[in-house]
């Protein structure tokens, strides 16, 4: 089976175009080697899929027919994936959240007109205090 279709079929991409375009990125490797779509799959075979910033690694079991269910993925793969990846990605996702807060970037225009207006009330008053 070619290795798009393997990661279709164990629910790794939700799609194949998606597993394709993986495999062109290069972001999939078959014992140790960056592979294209269209590269076999066979039993005992070592993959590592990086997605989502973490490198997936797995085990070929078996070889499905077509596409399974969720419950039956166990059959056809084994996931060898460290537990320290799953640490390290939520690390990181609590770490970007922690400098700035979802939905907070840029000022808005209302955001810049309100800072301006602050800044030039400020400067009014700093120019008043050295009248006195």
């Amino acid at each position: 089976m070619r290795i798009d279709k393997y990661l279709w079929c164990v629910r790794y991409f939700k799609t194949r175009n998606i597993a394709t375009e993986a495999c062109k990125k290069g972001h999939i490797k078959i014992n140790g080697e960056t592979v294209k779509p269209s590269r076999e799959v066979y039993k005992n075979d070592q993959i590592i899929v990086r997605k989502d910033q973490i490198n997936y690694q797995l085990e070929v079991l078996d070889i499905p027919l077509s596409r399974v269910g969720a419950k039956l993925v166990d059959l056809y793969r084994q996931d060898k994936t460290p537990a320290e990846a799953f640490e390290q990605a939520e690390i990181q996702k609590l770490a970007q959240e922690y400098y700035r807060e979802k939905g907070e970037g840029r000022p808005t225009k209302k955001d810049r007109r309100a800072i301006d207006n602050l800044l030039n009330d400020f400067q009014e008053n700093s120019d008043d205090d050295d009248l006195l």
